[in-house]
């Protein structure tokens, strides 16, 4: 077994502060028994590994707070199976790199892929290595820009302190999806695939959910299901205020979007709260568009009342909580 090395006294006196405490720093990561950069004297897994542990483990409940359209953002991540979004730099694109492209998800579930002629795909749909969606996707976006065009780039572990996408993206750029019917984004010329390339797009076609965003409302989207259809809209409003307006409104009877729909439920993703409806098999995103622009109106008057709910709506809220469930 190698000798355990100590820390020089100089470098040790360097990185103390008066009080005798480590100085706060970047220092690089070591191995978690070895001495902890900093000088302490310490192990490194009992100094300063432990907050990069924490750092790293920690899970950012609303990863995509602060950026443009977190609602889509969320949607894409967890409700839409085909979407791309383009995405703008802060200080523009790199020489090389043509544009930026967020998909739901990409072939063989690489976390990015750099094309042929240097623009990236970043995938949105994939396991993250740490607690931090935003700052996984921005480690992923940085190594994307970098790498050899024509090529996937893997997945890795973000620096603690590294940046999140709210660092690397253009606070002032809307964020428009686009939802597509297949995969065929994935591939340059896709019409003209043949061979392993064709029968891969096939099968992802097939598996796909038809899927269709609401134009003009963030974060609503309509889906298709064998029996029934469903409108699912993420929310930015505050759960607690949220479930008491739509309490008010189930109590009221108008929390529905036409005859024959219903209210059903919601469910909870990075932070936000996405109320559900089931929808008659005949209902289409065209034919729910103009009832869930009315629902809206109503929400808005709903969340601006601060009226202590009603018995009725109390057992209003209570079905809608005891029916909500936690996607991420």
């Amino acid at each position: 077994m190698a000798k355990k090395r100590r820390p020089q006294p100089q470098a040790a006196a360097a990185t103390r502060r008066k009080d005798g405490a480590a100085a706060e720093g970047n220092y690089p990561v070591v191995g978690a028994r070895e001495p902890c950069p900093c000088g302490s004297g310490r192990r490194y897994k009992a100094c300063h590994g432990r907050s990069a542990a924490h750092a790293a483990t920690e899970l950012v409940q609303r990863p995509f707070e602060g950026l443009a359209g977190e609602c889509d953002w969320v949607a894409l991540r967890e409700l839409v199976p085909a979407a791309t979004a383009e995405l703008k730099l802060a200080g523009g694109l790199p020489d090389g790199v043509p544009s930026v492209t967020l998909a739901t998800v990409l072939p063989m579930a690489w976390p990015a892929l750099r094309r042929d002629n240097g623009a990236v795909l970043l995938g949105l749909q994939n396991d993250t290595a740490s607690g931090d969606l935003s700052r996984d996707l921005a480690d992923t976006l940085r190594r994307a820009l970098t790498a050899e065009p024509g090529s996937p780039v893997a997945a890795g572990r973000p620096a603690a302190d590294g940046p999140r996408l709210q660092d690397l993206l253009d606070p002032d750029a809307a964020f428009e999806p686009i939802v597509h019917t297949g995969f065929e984004f994935w591939v340059e010329n896709a019409e003209n695939a043949t061979g392993e390339v064709a029968a891969s797009l096939e099968r992802a076609n097939a598996a796909a959910v038809p899927t269709a965003r609401i134009p003009g409302l963030e974060g609503a989207y309509w889906c298709e299901a064998p029996e029934k259809n469903h409108l699912r809209w993420v929310t930015p409003y505050p759960e607690e205020q949220l479930l008491d307006a739509l309490a008010r409104l189930h109590a009221a009877g108008t929390a529905a979007l036409g005859e024959d729909t219903r209210l059903v439920g919601s469910f909870r993703a990075h932070g936000l709260v996405v109320p559900v409806w089931d929808l008659p098999s005949g209902m289409g995103a065209d034919e729910v568009a103009a009832p869930a622009a009315a629902f809206g109106e109503r929400l808005a008057k709903a969340l601006a009342t601060d009226t202590p709910l009603t018995a009725e709506e109390r057992r209003a809220r209570g079905g809608l909580t005891n029916r909500q469930i936690t996607l991420s």
